[in-house]
Parts: structure tokens; C-alpha cells; sequence
């Protein structure tokens, strides 16, 4: 294992791309968060992206079925997954054929040849094998045996030959952590927890991983080591996460933060799945969470919650912020705080469940019958989905509001370091609630605003003396009492409107270092990583163009009216059809120019780039 005899060359990098691929049950998921999480101890800056299938179980070796997990990590600050792969594992034929066209030429690919059958190269349509026809020549091509050299390091090994050939996966991964010089010890321990329960697996797995890196340090195929040296980053604890782990946190800190208990009524749905997991695991922080058998029965009961005193969450796709939009409009009618969660994945309908896309955004701002406005918010990144849960529960405390927060499947499964924050230096999120009746005579007015948020008194049922009616029918400005007076129904639809307008935000910032770029790129959610490091590549190469991300959509920054007026050119990249861009046309009578695409894929760097050195050297 680790420190064997041979001498081979050690070849340093800044930055590596790796993509592990195979069938959905060969484990490239686990395989690639585990080499992610050697990484990100090793201290490289990390980006990943999987991809998966939306069946539970695709035929296995066909296209459909094709698994991957893509991980870049560097000795500097990256923004992306990376455009294209250095390296591609392909477990299989079907595996190849799925990547092999994102791959530049010269990059290298590992192959396991023991599944490059012609049964399996028939199934995706290759009429000769490519491992042998010459059509692989213009890349570093290294065919390794992986299913029977796993087994044959196993054969001391009390396991079956079905959980022998699982474990292929381990024998990839401890190969490849030779190559970029990983930690394993970690990884080690963790298959001894996972497999607690079955210490034959864990052995076996055990042997597998370290049979891998054995043969990295023998065989004459991998001449070359290669190492990424850690990359320098702000002193602290760090700790890698997806965003859908971070925005869990960012919701137990909300909860800590306000003193308030934490009520998730969610139903399962991909991709936001693994926040109900994650949270239900966290009950000793004040956190309640339902399973509920539908989509709008987890909203009720979270609105329910809120009525009682609790900050209420629900989380859902975008199928579920539709069935939830009645209850919605009650949140807003009846002005309490409520966070829904929208993890975004390819629609319409049922659509592409587990690839990515920005096309809830006129949902989340116009989705409901009546003047139903709501507060929107959306991070930017992984880590920033913890930050942008706490501003979610920030704004619905404080005005009293329904917030959705808008992230996507890109965001909610790529993974990230995260700085570890100071406690106490998070927002105070405490509310005061109503404790004595607030009218001069003596009578409790559930609609008297406060004159800055315009946010009502939250009062907790039975508290003495302030009884008040709730429901969705018109209330009477300050009484509460059902009112179907016409001037008081514009009243209450105006002031509800700009309670939401009132909602304080930061201004919005702008990235142009030598203040000559007049051409400002406009993103929200998670294109700030792609446009970020396609503005950074131009300006590398002399080219001036500014960048402005939006994290608040609904109230929008106060400044960005006057940001937008100060460039000539403004380009919002959206994975949709322009609908940020049809919002900035509309209230801000700016000729904003989309750059729009909707193939379930995040943007890459490259394709950016290209775009917009076209705009600014012709205009």
C-alpha cells in the first residue's frame, strides 16, 4: 500500500479535471464523493458535478443508464466543475460513448476492459471496439482490467463474486488517488462505518482500494504521478458540502439564530430530497420534520406551524411549488412568515428530475391567482445555499412573509469547501412576538403594521386577549375583520405589495476592476460560477467586461436601476428562455440581451467566454 518501491516521476499540476462514469449501480457517485472528500482534506479548492439518471435502475450498459461524477480541484480559487475532462474512468462501453465527446483531445481515459463485450458494445451502437479500431488514437488511452483484477485481489477474501465485482469500483478509485497523490485514510475509515454491519464488505472493499493503489505504483501504464498542491484560502475550518447539506445547516443556524423552533413539512421529490434527510437527523436543535402525503399537506402543516410559533419550511421541485401555489396566496393573505424551498430541475411537467434549470424564476414571482407578491431570494453557489437560507429566514421573521428560495439541481448537488462561520457573528434572527392587546382601547389589532417593515404582530394562539380572526378572505386594515369594502381591498393588495418592496436588501455589487468595460454580464442562482470564470479568463487576456450576480430577485437591489443604465451592453446568461431578462426589460426599460439554453446542463466557462469576447470586440 502507500510508499511502495517504485521511483516514478512526480509531475506537478495547478488544476485537474476528473470524470468517473459507468453504469448507475457501479458506485460512481460514492466513488467520486470519496475522492472528493480526500481532496478537499488534502485543502485543493473543489467544484463537482454529478449526473445521473432519473430511473432508479436504467437498463445496465446502455446510454440511458450512464452515471457520472465530475470533480475539479486546483491550488487556486476555481468557480466551476471545469468545461472538460482531463480524465475519464468509463466502466463501460455505454460510458465512453456518453463522455467521449467532451473530452479534449490528449486527455487520458481508463477504461475497464473487461466490459468492452461485443453484447455490450452492440447495446450503444458500436459496430467495431474502440479500444482497438484506431478511433481512440488521439487520446492517452490506458485499458485496465478492473472487474477481474478486483476479483482476483479478492480471492483470499470471504465474499460472493457479485460483491466481488462491486467493489471495482474502490479498486478505480484507490488507482486513481495514487495517481494524484490523495490521502486514503479517511476513505479507509469510512468503509469500515458504512459497512459496519458486514465486516466481510468492508474487508473486501478494503482490499479492492488498496489492490488499486498497488497497481498505480507497479504497473508500467501510469509512468507519471501527479500532485495538486493545496490551494491558499482563508484561514479557518473548512468543510465540504453540497448545497443541499449547506442549506440544511443554514436552516438549523436560522432556527438557533431566532430561538424558534424549525418545522419542515416536506414530500419527496428529486432534487430536493436530501434536505428533508439531512434535517431529520438534527431534531436535538429544535428541528420537527413531517413526511407528509402530499405536496400541499406539507405546506399546510408548515403554514400551521408558523401560526403556532415556529418558523415554518417546506421543500419541493418545481411540480410542488405548483400543487403548493393555493397555499401559498393563504401565507401571503395572512401575512406569517413561511420559507419554501424550490430546488429547480428540467421541466416542464415531470420533465428531466435530475438535471438542472432556471425555469421557476416567473413562477416564484408571478405564480399565484390574485396580487400574491412574495419575497425570492436565490444563492449562488453550494456554500452560499447556507448564507442564502439564513437571508430567507431573515426576511420571512422579519416582514412577516412568504420567501421562496429559489436553488437548482446544479447548485443543490455540487459540492464545495465551505468556511465554517463564527456563530455569533450570523444574524440575530430573534422576533418579538404580540403579548398584550396593541389598540388605544385595549383591543388587539392584528393588522397594525410597524411603520418600517410593515410586517403585522405575530401572535401566538391562546395568548390571553389576543384572539384574532385568521383565514383567507379580505381582512379590514388593522381589525382583521372580513371586509369586502372595495377601497379597503385596494388598501390591503398595495400595502401587501409594498411591504414586500420595503424589505431591506444590499445593493447590488459590481465586478470591473478598471471601471472601462461597457458591458455589464447580469447573472442570478448558479450562473455566477460559469459567467465569474468567463469574465476572469477575458479580463486575463486584456478584454474589460463587468459582472453583477443577484442574489435578492423579489425585492430587487435599489441601485440596480442605476447599474444597469451606467453600461451599454448588458447580457444575462439564464438557463431558460429569458426570464430574468424579460423582468430587467420591463422594469427597467433596458435592452438587456439573453443568452439563453435549457439542455438540463449548466452553462460551461467556455461557451460564456466565446459569447461574450464576440459582444465586446464587436458590440
Amino acid at each position: 500500500m502507500p510508499g511502495g518501491a517504485a521511483a516514478k516521476e512526480i509531475r506537478r499540476l495547478d488544476r485537474v479535471v476528473i470524470r468517473f462514469a459507468g453504469d448507475s449501480g457501479d458506485g460512481m457517485q460514492l466513488t467520486g464523493d470519496r475522492f472528493t472528500s480526500e481532496t478537499a482534506q488534502l485543502g485543493n479548492d473543489i467544484s463537482t458535478l454529478p449526473n445521473f439518471p432519473a430511473e432508479i435502475r436504467a437498463p445496465a450498459g446502455t446510454l440511458p443508464g450512464v452515471s457520472s461524477f465530475q470533480v475539479h480541484f486546483a491550488d487556486y480559487d476555481i468557480l466551476t466543475p471545469g468545461d472538460a475532462p482531463n480524465v475519464l474512468v468509463a466502466m463501460n462501453p455505454a460510458a465512453l460513448k456518453a463522455n467521449l465527446g467532451d473530452l479534449p483531445r490528449g486527455a487520458d481515459i481508463i477504461v475497464n476492459t473487461d466490459e468492452f463485450t461485443k453484447r455490450n458494445l452492440a447495446k450503444v451502437g458500436y459496430a467495431a471496439d474502440p479500444l482497438t479500431d484506431g478511433s481512440l488514437d488521439g487520446y492517452v488511452l490506458h485499458p485496465v482490467a478492473l472487474t477481474s483484477m478486483t476479483l482476483r485481489a479478492l480471492e483470499a477474501n470471504d465474499v460472493s463474486k457479485k460483491d466481488g465485482e462491486r467493489a471495482k469500483n474502490m479498486f478505480a478509485l484507490g488507482l486513481l488517488s495514487w495517481m494524484y497523490s490523495r490521502p486514503h485514510a479517511s476513505t479507509l475509515r469510512f468503509l469500515e462505518r458504512k459497512f459496519a454491519a458486514r465486516p466481510e464488505l468492508a474487508a473486501a472493499n478494503i482490499t479492492a482500494f488498496k489492490a488499486g493503489w498497488n497497481f498505480g505504483e507497479t504497473t508500467e501504464d501510469f509512468a507519471v504521478r501527479y500532485e495538486v498542491k493545496p490551494a491558499r484560502m482563508r484561514p479557518g475550518t473548512y468543510r465540504n458540502v453540497t448545497g443541499n447539506g449547506a442549506l440544511a445547516m443554514g436552516l438549523i443556524a436560522a432556527g438557533v439564530r431566532s430561538g424558534l423552533p424549525i418545522f419542515l413539512g416536506a414530500y419527496p421529490i428529486t432534487p430536493a430530497s436530501d434536505i428533508l434527510h439531512e434535517l431529520s437527523k438534527h431534531k436535538k436543535f429544535g428541528i420537527t420534520t413531517m413526511q407528509a402525503e402530499d405536496e400541499i399537506a406539507a405546506i399546510g402543516a408548515a403554514l400551521g406551524a408558523s401560526y403556532g410559533g415556529a418558523l415554518g419550511v417546506t421543500t419541493t421541485s418545481g411540480p410542488g411549488v405548483a400543487l403548493k401555489g393555493e397555499t401559498i396566496s393563504l401565507a401571503v393573505a395572512l401575512e406569517l412568515p413561511l420559507v419554501i424551498v424550490d430546488v429547480q430541475r428540467a421541466g416542464p411537467s415531470t420533465g428531466m428530475p435530475t438535471k438542472t434549470e432556471q425555469a421557476d424564476l416567473n413562477m416564484a414571482l408571478f405564480g399565484r391567482h390574485g396580487e400574491a407578491p412574495v419575497a425570492v431570494v436565490a444563492p449562488r453557489s453550494p456554500s452560499d445555499c447556507f448564507h442564502a437560507a439564513i437571508e430567507a429566514a431573515r426576511i420571512a421573521l422579519t416582514y412577516r412573509t412568504p420567501v421562496i428560495l429559489l436553488s437548482d439541481n446544479y447548485v443543490a448537488n455540487g459540492s464545495e469547501p465551505w468556511l465554517l462561520p463564527d456563530v455569533e457573528s450570523l444574524p440575530d434572527l430573534r422576533v418579538e412576538f404580540a403579548t398584550a392587546p396593541n389598540g388605544e382601547d385595549g383591543t388587539f389589532l392584528p393588522y397594525l403594521r410597524d411603520p418600517q417593515t410593515l410586517a403585522r404582530p405575530w401572535a401566538i394562539p391562546g395568548t390571553p386577549g389576543l384572539e384574532h380572526r385568521i383565514g383567507g378572505l379580505e381582512k379590514a386594515d388593522k381589525t382583521g375583520d372580513i371586509s369586502y369594502d372595495p377601497a379597503n381591498h385596494d388598501f390591503m393588495v398595495r400595502t401587501r405589495a409594498a411591504r414586500i418592496e420595503a424589505i431591506g436588501v444590499p445593493d447590488v455589487e459590481v465586478e470591473d476592476p478598471d471601471g472601462s468595460a461597457r458591458v455589464l454580464v447580469l447573472g442570478w442562482g448558479s450562473t455566477y460560477g460559469p459567467i465569474g470564470a468567463a469574465c476572469r479568463a477575458l479580463r486575463q487576456r486584456g478584454l474589460p467586461i463587468a459582472q453583477a450576480h443577484l442574489r435578492h430577485l423579489s425585492p430587487l437591489p435599489a441601485n440596480l436601476g442605476e447599474v444597469l443604465k451606467a453600461y451599454d451592453k448588458v447580457i444575462i446568461p439564464e438557463m431558460n428562455l429569458g426570464q430574468l431578462a424579460h423582468v430587467i426589460r420591463a422594469r427597467y426599460l433596458v435592452d438587456a440581451i439573453p443568452f439563453n439554453q435549457v439542455r438540463g446542463l449548466p452553462f460551461t466557462a467556455a461557451e460564456l467566454e466565446d459569447m461574450l469576447e464576440d459582444v465586446v470586440k464587436n458590440g
